[in-house]
């Protein structure tokens, strides 16, 4: 990325549409509203323009505000063209931009990593804006909205900053033992609060498994004998024919996916294969599929047929691993299946024909989903690459307690650890603040 260059595209999706938001950036920008509109507008004032090819002939009308650095979303000088979203309009108004000298189309991501670079936006606020844009459901949009808002940067921010000050009071015990301003034994001082650290860490982190469903959504899976009901049950959860129905035992041959929006969660929901010893070599990959997928999910919905022996439901059930089972009895209104008490735990009773047990089925799986009440719910790891630099962190300052009172040297690198993991989930890692630290905490040098 060439940070002199100034950048252009398209900002507000799909055409045609009825307002196409074109963006500028870069130290070119002013030079470009001038090509553009003749003008540079009032910043931040919304300015009706025509807005000109380097010819001078009029490509459109539109809104035309400009925002000067620093106070920009990148943090340079920056443009946004409000104009009608006609494909040959905004085509025009792009190539016109592509014409001014210093100025190209942005690359992918670009603008945010402007934000980034001028310290505009951290990596977590960057990640919660690619969030908000692609939610689908009430809780994407709540947890994107609380880490593009900078709510977990802020936790993150904070443990950093106790962090370097604890690490600070050892190397200045270290360094300065010699001056008056110095207390002595730092060192034991500061345990206390790395401990808390150590607590806010590990109740942090019991959030991911949530953050994780929240953002990617709960996988549910349909398993059970061929010709059992599972296309009719996804099918029925879709409102709509998305699986073959037919009364041919092995009709499904391949995992279909449908999404579904419960309670503001996605849920993910695989219909699979009938599982079944077979040589037909088509259905041998779907049923090698359909095992794959109950062997990653998060919750499996076990379809019961009435001819199945105990036994058998008994080693299907070992074969799920640890992901929890919900045992349904489809067809109910054909017979029942409710009654054999030698089945493994509660079963539910279901008919997609006449949606008896469906809302019984339901609620079943949002017991599977997370507890969010309120809007501190949703400040929790979002992605696993957070997960892994705060466990970094949490094994880092328990190594740092861990060390007796003499061995401060290596206490404070246990805390430079635990710091630099942290900083490099929001992209802030700067060991060059330990000084100012230190020289603000104590007369150093009087």
């Amino acid at each position: 990325m060439v940070v002199s260059d100034t950048i252009f595209a398209l900002s507000s999706g799909g055409l045609p549409s009825g307002v196409a938001v074109i963006r500028i950036s870069g130290p070119g920008c002013s030079n470009a509203l001038t090509a553009m509109i003749g003008k540079i507008p009032a910043p931040r004032h919304a300015s009706l323009c025509s807005i000109r090819n380097r010819n001078g002939d009029i490509l459109d009308q539109g809104l035309v505000l400009f925002f000067p650095n620093p106070a920009s979303f990148t943090g340079e000088d920056s443009a946004e063209l409000h104009i009608h979203g006609g494909r040959a309009t905004v085509r025009a108004a792009l190539d016109a931009l592509a014409a001014i000298p210093g100025l190209r189309p942005a690359e992918a991501g670009e603008f945010s990593r402007r934000a980034f670079h001028n310290g505009k936006l951290d990596l977590v606020e960057i990640e919660g804006l690619a969030d908000i844009v692609s939610a689908q459901t009430e809780m994407q949009r709540r947890l994107a909205l609380e880490h593009a808002a900078g709510g977990v940067s802020k936790l993150y921010d904070d443990w950093t900053r106790r962090l370097t000050h604890a690490r600070a009071m050892i190397e200045a015990e270290l360094d300065f033992a010699d001056e008056e301003d110095v207390p002595g034994a730092v060192g034991q001082t500061i345990r206390e609060d790395l401990r808390a650290i150590c607590a806010e860490i590990a109740q942090h982190l019991k959030g991911a498994r949530a953050g994780e469903i929240i953002r990617d959504g709960l996988t549910v899976v349909i398993t059970g004998p061929p010709n059992v009901g599972k296309s009719s049950l996804i099918n029925y959860l879709a409102g709509r024919d998305i699986a073959i129905v037919t009364d041919i035992p092995g009709t499904t041959r391949d995992v279909i996916a449908v999404d579904l929006d419960l309670d503001g969660f996605a849920v993910r929901v695989l219909d699979t294969a009938g599982i079944r010893d077979t040589v037909e070599v088509v259905e041998m990959e779907g049923i090698r599929r359909a095992r794959s997928a109950v062997a990653s999910a998060d919750l499996i919905l076990r379809l019961v047929d009435k001819s199945e022996s105990v036994a058998t439901i008994s080693t299907a059930a070992a074969q799920h691993g640890g992901a929890p089972t919900i045992y349904i009895a489809p067809k109910s209104d054909l017979d029942d299946r409710t009654g054999n008490t030698a089945r493994p735990g509660s079963i539910i009773p279901i008919s997609t024909r006449t949606g008896d047990g469906m809302e019984a089925l339901l609620d079943t799986i949002r017991q599977h989903l997370p507890h969010v009440t309120d809007a501190a719910a949703f400040a929790i790891p979002s992605r696993e690459r957070h997960n892994d630099a705060l466990r970094t962190a949490l094994h880092a300052i328990e190594d740092a307690l861990a060390f007796d009172a003499q061995s401060l040297e290596l206490q404070a690198e246990s805390l430079r650890m635990a710091a630099n993991a942290i900083g490099r989930i929001t992209g802030r890692v700067d060991v060059e603040n330990l000084l100012d630290v230190i020289f603000s905490e104590f007369c150093i040098g009087k």
